[in-house]
């Protein structure tokens, strides 16, 4: 097939558009609603402090190889933004192309003794959430020797006045356990960030210091409005995020915490879906997993359980009808080895599936039932062709969320967690931890929430799940006269 070019409408992919190919992700987009402008954009991965560092670190490290003892990290060591390199010789490289090294400092900021540190977590919930608030309160504790440490419940509404929720001291005592449990020791809510004047407000009446916000992107762009109006008032607070989505989307970092959890527990649905499907006459399993942009979750269960024959994530177009459609070769797999597993992310067909824009309280846009959808359709197609089929449709979303994180996630989170704590205390600000080439570093807040990863269609990744699920490359119908392309996102009302 011919490689579209940029910004057109691909043939006979009804409504597809080519958006370009940023660091190593090239992504197309069917909803206006998603679009993102992934061409002609430079970043400065400067990350902002709120003054000299004039104070001694209480945690004793060394600055010297060699020494059997744990380093430092200087504003001097770097990661580069691409791992791909030439030979030859090598321009120099700028701040757009490198992101600051994460970790203790040796002069840091805030003298531990005035510090009053806050923790929010806001959105949905993510295995991994009570590890974060763990860690951060056991750095700041006990290798620096804070000991004023809030938890504002329930998001950013813990911070309004109107809702009356009371904040809740937290140290190690009180959260010695709770990575055991899933969910969020703090409670969460959406929506509240807008407030952005009643809660720099409420920090100033709390006298924090430091506020370190667990969330996804939108409470991310809400940390970035609180840290705007903290800087107009010229007050002295950090303002750290640590990066929470568990669809893995966030720009630029590696990976989210909780996605291995969720990929583990995914496994566990297609297993039950490819069970009831392998012992029924022409079963179908379909499970919806979550994904509202990307596939990632997808892809990788796909890939960790060998057990799914379709994947349909919102980067890869297909088509239902038709003769090279999705229904045409799930009947032709129930033909030939009589069950068929289907794993779909949420965000699949909303180009299709969404009438009009709506927003929940956090900002993001409502989302059609992709899994009741397929579901109803699939069955409608297979009465009409009076072919028997015993449909199970599986949506294991709010047990995953809700799952306390397996070990590899609870150790990604102990990092990160501390690596937010040494950020903070550095005087580091408008910044998100994230994990680049398996080291931890600084991000601009503004730079990560600019964009979203997507899984790319001719990259290894969703190479390699073609491999694993034998499912035709693309499945989409030949058309005379492409249909128009989009020119821009509506506005949600």
């Amino acid at each position: 097939m011919k490689q579209p070019e940029a910004a057109e409408t691909v043939a006979d992919r009804g409504g597809w558009v080519y958006n370009g190919k940023r660091n190593g992700i090239r992504t197309y987009t069917n909803n206006p609603i998603f679009k993102e402008a992934f061409m002609g954009e430079s970043f400065d991965f400067t990350i902002e402090e709120l003054g000299n560092r004039n104070i001694k670190s209480p945690i004793e490290l060394s600055n010297v190889q060699g020494d059997f003892i744990a380093n430092y990290v200087t504003d001097s060591h770097f990661i580069r933004r691409s791992a791909e390199v030439v030979l030859g010789e090598q321009t120099t490289l700028t701040k757009g192309e490198v992101f600051e090294c994460a970790g203790p400092r040796e002069m840091i900021y805030f003298m531990p003794s005035y510090v009053h540190a806050g923790i929010v977590s806001c959105g949905g919930l993510c295995p991994g959430i009570n590890d974060v608030i763990r860690a951060i309160v056991r750095c700041l504790w006990y290798r620096y020797g804070v000991r004023r440490i809030t938890g504002i419940r329930y998001g950013y509404k813990g911070f309004l006045p109107e809702y009356q929720y009371q904040p809740r001291a937290l140290n190690p005592d009180n959260v010695d356990s709770i990575h055991k449990l899933g969910g969020t020791f703090l409670g969460s809510a959406r929506g509240g960030g807008k407030e952005v004047g009643k809660i720099v407000d409420a920090m100033e009446q709390l006298n924090l210091n430091m506020l370190f916000t667990i969330g996804g992107d939108g409470t991310q762009r809400g940390s970035l409005d609180i840290a705007e109006e903290i800087s107009k008032r010229h007050l002295k607070i950090a303002m750290v995020g640590i990066p929470k989505t568990v669809d893995n989307d966030f720009a630029f970092i590696q990976k989210s915490f909780g996605f291995d959890t969720a990929v583990t527990k995914a496994v566990d649905a297609v297993a039950a879906a490819h069970m009831e499907a392998n012992s029924q006459i022409n079963g179908i399993g379909l499970v919806k997993l979550m994904g509202r942009e990307s596939g990632f979750i997808a892809a990788h269960t796909a890939l960790a359980s060998h057990e799914v024959n379709f994947v349909l994530i919102p980067e890869v177009p297909f088509n239902l009808e038709g003769p090279n459609g999705f229904f045409h070769h799930l009947e032709e797999r129930l033909k030939n080895r009589k069950h068929a597993v289907i794993v779909v992310a949420e965000g699949a067909m909303q180009d299709q599936l969404i009438k009009k824009v709506e927003t929940d309280a956090g900002g993001n846009v409502k989302m059609a039932d992709v899994g009741t959808y397929l579901r109803d359709r699939i069955q409608q197609y297979f009465d009409e062709r009076k072919m028997e089929i015993n449909l199970k449709y599986i949506d294991p979303s709010y047990i995953i969320r809700s799952a306390p994180a397996e070990p590899g996630d609870s150790i990604y989170c102990e990092r990160l967690g501390n690596a937010a704590a040494h950020a903070a205390m550095a005087g580091k600000t408008k910044v998100i931890i994230g994990l680049v080439h398996n080291e931890f570093v600084h991000l601009p807040m503004k730079a990560a929430i600019s964009e979203r990863s997507h899984v790319d269609p001719e990259g290894n990744l969703w190479r390699d799940t073609l491999d694993a699920t034998h499912q035709p490359t693309l499945m989409v119908n030949q058309f005379e006269q492409p249909p128009a392309a989009s020119v821009g996102p509506p506005v949600a009302s």
